[in-house]
C-alpha cells in the first residue's frame, strides 16, 4: 500500500512560511534569525522530497528527522512547529492507528514542553504554540481518516481482483468440462459409424450413404454445440440425451433399454448437469464396455432422483478418468453424489436431491 501513498502534494510546502513571521515581526532580529529560518526550510525539503519518492519509508525520511530539526530549533524560531505538524501528518498517513495517535501525542508533548522552556519571546512564543497543537490532531487525525479510505479502496481492488480470476477460472473448467462430455459423445458417435460406414460400403452402399448422412447431421450438431457452450447458452435436455444414447449405442450394437417416471419435472439446471452426465456414461459404454444391452432408469427414491446406468459389459474399477471427474464435480454442485461399480458390467448411479431436481 506504501508505494501508492503520496504524502502530501508540493502545494502544502506554503505552510513553511511560518517560520519566517517571527524575524519579519522581531524588531530586533538580526541576519542569524533569517539564517536559522534558511536551515529550517533547507533541511525540510529533503526530508518532504524522499517522504514522496519513498512513502514506504516516511517514517525515517520525514516523520523522525523532522522532529528531530524541530527540536532543535524551536527553542529559537517559534514558527519551527510547524514541523511537528507535518511529522504528525506524515505519520498519521503511513503508520498504523495506533501508532500514528501515539506519536501525535509525543509531537503535542514536545510542544507544549516548548511553551514552557522555550527563550522566544511573548507573544510569538503563544501564537506558535497553540495552532500547531491543534493541527497536529486536526490534520493528523484527516490524514488517519484517509489511510484508512486506502487501504479499504486497496482491498476492495484486490478482492475484485481475486473475484474475477476465481470466475475466470470457474469459466474456463466449465467449459472445459461441457466440451469434454460435448466432443467426446460427438466423436465417438462419429467415429462408430464411419466404423460401419467403412465395413458396409461395398456391402450395402445404400446404408452407408445413410450413415455418412447421420455422420454430417452428428457432426453439425457437435459443431453447433460446441458453439453454445462457448456463449454459455447451451442447455441440454435429459430427453434429447437418451434420444441421442439410443442412436449412438445402436452404431456399437448396444441396445437401450430406458425406464423413466413419466411424472418426474426436473428443474433446468439440474437437468442440464443429469443430461451431461449420462452422455458421459453412455460414451463410456458405447467406447469401453463392451456391452449387449444397457439400461437406463430415471426414479424417484427415498427422496433422491437417482439415475442409473447400467449395462452388462467387461466392467472393472479403473481410475476415473476426465470425464467422470468432470461428473463428479457438477453433481457434487447439486448437492449429489455419483457411484460405479464395476462388477457384473457396470452400474453408475447419478444422484441428487429430490428438493434440488424438481
Amino acid at each position: 500500500m506504501m508505494r501508492r501513498l503520496r504524502v502530501w502534494t508540493w502545494v502544502h510546502l506554503v505552510y513553511l512560511v511560518l517560520p519566517a513571521f517571527q524575524p519579519m515581526f522581531d524588531p530586533a532580529a538580526d541576519w542569524r534569525d533569517w539564517a536559522l529560518v534558511g536551515v529550517i526550510v533547507v533541511g525540510f525539503l529533503p526530508m518532504y522530497a524522499m517522504s514522496l519518492l519513498r512513502p514506504w519509508q516516511a517514517r525515517w525520511w520525514l516523520t523522525v528527522p523532522a522532529t528531530v530539526l524541530a527540536v532543535a530549533t524551536i527553542h529559537f524560531n517559534a514558527g519551527a512547529a510547524i514541523l511537528f505538524v507535518y511529522a504528525a501528518a506524515c505519520a498519521g498517513l503511513t503508520e498504523t492507528r495506533r501508532t500514528a495517535l501515539r506519536w501525535m501525542g509525543f509531537l503535542t508533548a514536545l510542544t507544549l514542553l516548548f511553551a514552557v522552556f522555550s527563550t522566544v519571546p511573548m507573544p510569538y512564543r503563544l501564537w506558535n504554540v497553540v495552532p500547531p497543537v491543534v493541527f497536529i490532531w486536526v490534520i493528523g487525525l484527516v490524514q488517519i481518516a484517509e489511510a484508512a479510505r486506502l487501504r479499504d479502496h486497496t482491498e476492495l481492488r484486490m478482492a475484485n481482483a481475486r473475484i474475477e480470476h476465481l470466475a475466470t477460472v470457474s469459466e474456463r473448467e466449465r467449459i472445459a468440462r461441457d466440451l469434454h462430455d460435448l466432443l467426446g459423445h460427438s466423436l465417438t458417435a462419429v467415429v462408430m459409424r464411419a466404423q460401419l460406414v467403412k465395413e458396409l460400403v461395398d456391402l450395402d452402399p445404400v446404408r452407408a450413404r445413410a450413415e455418412v448422412l447421420e455422420i454430417e447431421r452428428t457432426a453439425r450438431d457437435a459443431l453447433a454445440e460446441v458453439r453454445a457452450t462457448v456463449s454459455g447458452w447451451r442447455q441440454a435436455s435429459l430427453e434429447a440425451e437418451l434420444d441421442a444414447a439410443r442412436g449412438a449405442l445402436a452404431s456399437a450394437g448396444v441396445e437401450l433399454r430406458v425406464d423413466r417416471d413419466p411424472d418426474l419435472t426436473l428443474v433446468g439446471s439440474t437437468e442440464h448437469a443429469l443430461a451431461l452426465a449420462v452422455r458421459e456414461a453412455i460414451t463410456n459404454v458405447a467406447r469401453h464396455a463392451g456391452a449387449r444391452t444397457c439400461h437406463v432408469g430415471v426414479h424417484a427414491v427415498d427422496g433422491e432422483l437417482r439415475v442409473v446406468v447400467a449395462d452388462d459389459g467387461v466392467g472393472g474399477q479403473g481410475v476415473d478418468g476426465n470425464g467422470l471427474s468432470g461428473m463428479r464435480e457438477r453433481i457434487a454442485a447439486l448437492g449429489g453424489r455419483v457411484d460405479r461399480i464395476g462388477l457384473a458390467g457396470t452400474t453408475l448411479t447419478i444422484a441428487v436431491p429430490l428438493r434440488v431436481a424438481t
